[in-house]
């Protein structure tokens, strides 16, 4: 929460006006942090003249201010725009990579996980629940919360009637939840599977979507074929580092 009787350059030196600081250190600080944020030019604005993202990158640049080991953000993000809210993630990798600095998100919005996190855990009734690396979680994720919330970045909201109106048209056919992880993301699986096996495969949804620590990948596909080649494609499938789970099977 800014204080709106003081500008920018007034909020972020706050901090360091408390810790006794000279007053040369305290400008050269400042201006180090307004260039870091982004805010060259609006250090002599007061609060009510910045928009959402620009109040939100003073209250970053202030809590930088006394080089903390740690940047605490508590829903850094949920008041703000779809496109503020990347221009803020950026800024926090950023601040990241540059400071070196340690910076504990707490979010509901898995996507903001996913775009900037190494770590993550998950809490339930005020416990962790789940933690690991985000690619391991995201992979396998053990608890019903969880996957609540990973597939809020690994499938689109119409999955499950989609696949409900196929099974009940093409009853004998498999329906497959492909997962890809790392540089298996981008490799072409389902065109060597179509040249392989005598199976013809309907790709229902998919998306992939990258972390800090690669690329992950969700796709819903149907197969169709005599079940030899089926279970063969499917064999093939798991030869090449693909997780696989039937979802429906007639």
């Amino acid at each position: 929460n800014l204080l709106w009787s003081r500008t920018v350059r007034e909020n972020i030196a706050f901090p360091l006006e408390i810790a006794g600081k000279p007053k040369a250190e305290i400008n050269k600080r400042v201006d180090e942090l307004i260039k870091l944020v982004g805010l060259e030019g609006r250090g002599g604005s007061y609060p009510s003249q910045l928009s959402g993202g620009q109040k939100q990158r003073v209250g970053i640049a202030r809590a930088l201010a006394n080089n903390p080991k740690v940047l605490l953000c508590d829903e850094a993000t949920s008041a703000l725009d779809p496109k503020t809210t990347e221009s803020i993630l950026d800024l926090l990798v950023e601040i990241n990579q540059k400071l070196g600095l340690t910076i504990v998100l707490i979010t509901h919005e898995m996507h903001v996980i996913r775009k900037i996190c190494h770590r993550v855990a998950v809490m339930e009734n005020g416990k962790v629940v789940e933690q690991g690396e985000v690619l391991g979680v995201f992979r396998n994720p053990s608890q019903e919360i969880t996957k609540d919330f990973v597939k809020q970045v690994t499938e689109p909201e119409e999955t499950a009637d989609t696949i409900k109106h196929l099974v009940e048209e093409f009853p004998e056919s498999k329906i497959i939840r492909l997962t890809f992880v790392g540089g298996n993301a981008e490799q072409p699986v389902i065109t060597q599977l179509i040249r392989k096996f005598d199976i013809s495969v309907n790709i229902l949804q998919g998306k992939v979507s990258q972390t800090q620590s690669g690329p992950y990948g969700s796709l819903f596909i149907q197969l169709s074929g005599v079940q030899d080649s089926v279970d063969q494609a499917v064999a093939f499938l798991h030869e090449h580092q693909v997780e696989v789970e039937v979802i429906e099977n007639a």
